[in-house]
């Protein structure tokens, strides 16, 4: 394994170009003609597109952390891509060794960094196996040690967003954007990233991630996902209070959005409604901040409450409270497995079958 240079230490947003490369020991690679500068550089393109925003700033963040690690305990001069480096960085991250607040890391935040390391290692074509006996000895003792059940966020069950709904602004443009962002969210089993990802139509801006298609019958929303396209249909609700497509069409009309993103910023109520596309954060804002308007969990403190509720309790809330046969469930939430399905339903099956009385007792 060749030596980490002191270039490693910057997180590797894209692969450069070929060049000469002092610790490879293959020799020097001459740089590439100035007339492919232009695929070069589109080939960057395409590998910051492989994976999503989100994934990119994570992995980009993890690998910064890792980094500044290894000059906290002068390991800058040591291969970086050894299993025993890795082994104990993981092991500094589970103690809380490895941050300035000495919080420890969750076994999710952990699996997370060593991915970001994998993603590392890669771009600067070094070699990293995260299957290596040590490091997945060093991980098993720390889930066995660490081992308790994930937190997941709280679903909105219908009466929940029902209530959100209700602490919106009426005839506001925030408040029709705000009402077309929980219902299409809620009734599409969408992420916050695809929810702000939409545009009104196909191939119409180049950081959009899917659009949507009204139809008589209901809406198609067609996504590009982490396994690649699907499409999602979303069906007219019982009253035009609850409907997804009735809510959408209220806001495309009022804010007279024909074109390219379809949920935006509203500057003001004389600028009107901006150019540019929401944050996936405003998603969140928006769930938590109605979530606590609107009551939901009184039986918690502020405090929890604020920690129960994120633009997943959307996608939660469809998987707990749709009452059909799962598997329409699973792929509209767009999952690979029945299993990953079941992780987002929350109470939903929960002594529907009493094997207490079925035994005999």
């Amino acid at each position: 394994m060749s030596s980490s240079s002191d270039s490693s230490l910057q997180p590797p947003a894209a692969p450069a170009p070929p060049t000469a490369r002092s610790d490879s020991g293959l020799g020097a690679s001459p740089p590439l003609p100035t007339h492919l500068s232009g695929l070069a550089d589109k080939a960057r393109d395409y590998v910051k597109a492989a994976s999503s925003a989100n994934t990119n700033r994570a992995y980009e963040a993890d690998w910064r952390h890792f980094n500044a690690w290894r000059r906290r305990q002068g390991l800058i001069n040591f291969p970086a891509n050894e299993p025993q480096i890795v082994g104990l960085y993981i092991t500094a991250c589970a103690s809380g060794a490895a941050s300035a607040n000495r919080t420890p890391n969750s076994v999710s935040t952990i699996e997370r960094r060593l991915s970001a390391l994998s993603w590392g290692f890669r771009q600067l074509g070094e070699s990293f196996d995260r299957k290596d006996k040590h490091v997945l000895n060093v991980l098993a003792g720390i889930k066995r040690t660490q081992a308790r059940p994930p937190l997941q966020k709280e679903a909105v069950l219908p009466e929940d967003l029902l209530a959100m709904l209700a602490t919106l602004e009426v005839g506001d443009l925030r408040g029709l954007r705000d009402r077309a962002i929980l219902l299409l969210g809620f009734a599409g089993g969408l992420r916050r990233s695809e929810i702000v990802g939409l545009d009104c139509g196909a191939k119409q801006t180049e950081d959009g991630s899917g659009w949507i298609e009204i139809l008589d019958k209901g809406l198609v929303v067609t996504l590009r996902g982490k396994t690649g396209w699907r499409e999602v249909e979303v069906g007219h609700g019982s009253t035009e209070a609850t409907c997804p497509i009735a809510a959408l069409q209220s806001w495309l009309k009022f804010a007279r959005i024909s074109h390219g993103p379809l949920f935006r910023r509203v500057a003001s109520a004389i600028k009107g409604v901006a150019a540019d596309r929401l944050t996936d954060k405003h998603v969140a804002r928006l769930v938590k901040a109605s979530a606590l308007a609107a009551g939901v969990r009184g039986d918690l403190s502020e405090g929890e409450r604020r920690q129960k509720f994120s633009g997943h309790s959307l996608r939660a809330g469809l998987a707990s409270s749709a009452e059909v046969d799962e598997r329409y469930v699973q792929k509209q939430l767009g999952h690979a497995s029945a299993e990953m399905t079941r992780r987002y339903q929350r109470r939903r099956d929960r002594f529907r079958v009493n094997l207490t009385k079925a035994a005999g007792l």
